[in-house]
Formats: C-alpha cells, structure tokens, sequence
C-alpha cells in the first residue's frame, strides 16, 4: 500500500523514494481530476527532490507552474 511505503520511506529517510511514491500519489489523484490533492503531492515531491538534487525536480516544477502553484526554477 502506498501509505505504508511513504511512512517507510520516512522513517529511512530515503529521499529518492520519497519523490517516486509522492509523484505516484499525485499522478493517482491527478487522473481522477483531484488537483489540489494532486498538487499537494507534488509539492511533497518536488520538495524532497530539491533536497536530494534529483534531476525530477525540474518535471515536478513545470507541473506544478501548470496548475499555477509554483514560479519556474530560474535555468
């Protein structure tokens, strides 16, 4: 289940899971047309890839500038 692998992830403090499972919630809740659900799962997300420098961070931000919730990253 989602939740307990997010609650796993966590409490390992494995950042490159954190950014999957929190971008699988948001493409979950996106496809049943919950946006703000869905963005409040790509905030977790893009959040935890800045932290990590995962490169994901730049796809998260262009989705989250597509909802209006982010400015996008200076290049």
């Amino acid at each position: 289940m989602l939740d307990d692998e997010l609650i796993r992830a966590h409490a390992e403090g494995d950042l490159v899971s954190l950014v999957r499972l929190y971008t699988q919630a948001a493409d979950e809740r996106e496809t049943v047309g919950d946006t703000d659900a869905a963005c409040f799962y790509l905030v977790h997300a893009y959040v935890f890839a800045l932290d990590a420098g995962d490169p994901a961070m730049h796809a998260l931000n262009r989705r989250l500038v597509a909802h209006g919730r982010e400015e996008p990253l200076e290049t």
